[in-house]
């Protein structure tokens, strides 16, 4: 190996390295985008808006469910892993919000067991147990 090509490995592992870092510093500290609405499978978010809202829309309904429970309040649930887009207009047809819904599982309860390419997660609040995947 010359000492130029031994250079350039060295520098496109060390960006590689900084790449890795950078997307794990990203999923570590829950950031995914700012335009990101991130919700758990099962769980409920409520979405506080500033003006009453005429219609909710919902990209796909099967990752994602979306109630209005008054003018100014939408409650968003996660129903299956996946990422979808919500958009909420207002009385003038008006986009209130436009986003991206990222529905996760909760990480901070959870253990994942990796077998070669099997995957298994158990959810442990309070006692392990096996969860099931949604199809």
């Amino acid at each position: 190996m010359t000492r130029q090509s031994g250079l350039k490995t060295l520098s496109h592992s060390l960006r590689l390295l900084v790449i890795a870092g950078t997307l794990a510093a990203a999923a570590t500290t829950g950031v995914i985008a700012e335009d990101t609405i991130k919700v758990e499978l099962d769980y409920a978010r409520v979405i506080k808006l500033d003006r009453p809202v005429s219609r909710v829309i919902i990209g796909n309904s099967d990752i994602a469910d979306a109630a209005v429970s008054d003018s100014q309040t939408i409650i968003l649930t996660g129903k299956k892993f996946g990422t979808t887009n919500l958009v909420i207009l207002d009385n003038d047809g008006s986009a209130i919000v436009d986003e991206r819904i990222l529905v996760s599982l909760e990480n901070k309860n959870t253990l994942q067991i990796y077998r070669q390419a099997d995957r298994q997660i158990m959810s442990c609040t309070p006692n392990c147990e096996v969860f099931e995947l949604p199809e």
